[in-house]
């Protein structure tokens, strides 16, 4: 496909790699949030017939009967989906794709594939949070707190949607309840240092060659899709690729320099690392040719023959050639 050559152009003659992704990636990997399909029910099923549960964003969000439930259903959602994580094929591509390049990911995603997949925590700007720190559930402060080894002990413990009571997370402050640092109630603690880094790297690369690469976000999604296409306008050297299934969305004011590319994000992001790797390989191979070129060029300026270094010897000395004759002769 010629745009892929196009945006892999793109994406390896740039400064650095703007990332944006939300569910559609997450479905791609296999954790579909807001699905009753038989992922949620070989998962689920027994949470889902005891509370009449339909995905798992419902469960995410729900108010739950007891702390014990609660942590129940979180522990058993965190194991599988972070504990147990492998890194897929999707994420594989992608770091391949911005080998090299300085980057940076705002994603509505808190399932934290991509720190788990070996992206730098300090490059990743999670909107609404993630699943892998809590906080106190009241907001008395704003610490946030681990949440992955709490929640791997109590899915071990885990039984019929239960956990026991002493292993119920308390707040270290106040003693009341936590809760995972998601966006699903006023309390939520906005994760300020991620987007003061996101905006530093904006501000690093204003002006200069930007890629932004979306990934998987609908078109009516305005935590992502708008302000990025709002800062792709802005940016004079920026270009805009987005990649979804069945719903690519450019708005016309920035249609000149962008990409839309519908399809299964897997194979596409697949192909687009094929294409980045061919792409290497051809610069690798012009920069061999010229630098074979210029060393070339360097010898024949600075090489000279034998033949006329003696001859420049001789006239150097042919001055004097009368006067070694008459020293001979006396």
């Amino acid at each position: 496909m010629d745009e892929l050559k196009q945006i892999a152009k793109k994406i390896k003659d740039s400064d650095a790699v703007l990332i944006g992704a939300s569910n559609g990636l997450s479905i791609t990997e296999g954790l579909h949030l807001f699905a009753d399909n038989q992922a949620f029910e070989d998962l689920f099923g027994d949470i889902k017939k005891k509370y009449g549960l339909r995905c798992i964003l419902q469960g995410m969000s729900a108010q739950w009967p007891t702390e014990e439930e609660k942590w129940g259903f979180w522990s058993r959602l965190i194991h599988h989906y972070c504990g147990k994580y492998q890194e897929s094929p999707v994420m594989s591509d992608l770091k391949e794709i911005v080998d090299g390049k300085d980057y940076f990911i705002i994603t509505t995603n808190g399932e934290c594939h991509f720190e788990l997949s070996g992206f730098s925590p300090e490059k990743v700007y999670e909107v609404e949070g993630n699943w892998l720190t809590m906080q106190c559930a009241c907001a008395c402060h704003d610490t946030l707190y681990p949440s992955l080894d709490p929640a791997e002990k109590m899915a071990g413990a885990e039984k019929d949607g239960r956990v026991l009571s002493a292993m119920v997370p308390r707040c270290p402050k106040c003693g009341g309840p936590m809760q995972i640092h998601m966006e699903t109630d006023q309390n939520f603690i906005p994760e300020t240092k991620g987007r003061q880094r996101f905006e530093a790297f904006l501000e690093q690369y204003h002006g200069e060659k930007l890629v932004v690469l979306e990934l998987g976000i609908g078109w009516r999604n305005q935590l992502i899709k708008a302000p990025l296409m709002r800062l792709v306008e802005r940016e004079p050297n920026a270009a805009y690729v987005t990649i979804n299934l069945g719903e690519v969305y450019i708005t016309d004011n920035i249609k000149e320099k962008s990409f839309g590319l519908d399809g299964y994000l897997g194979e596409i992001l697949s192909e687009l690392k094929k294409e980045c790797e061919n792409y290497n390989t051809r610069s690798s191979r012009y920069q061999e040719k010229v630098t074979s070129c210029i060393k070339k060029q360097t010898k024949k300026r600075c090489c000279i023959p034998f033949s006329r270094l003696f001859l420049k010897f001789q006239m150097l000395f042919d001055p004097y050639r009368s006067t070694f004759c008459r020293f001979g002769r006396m």
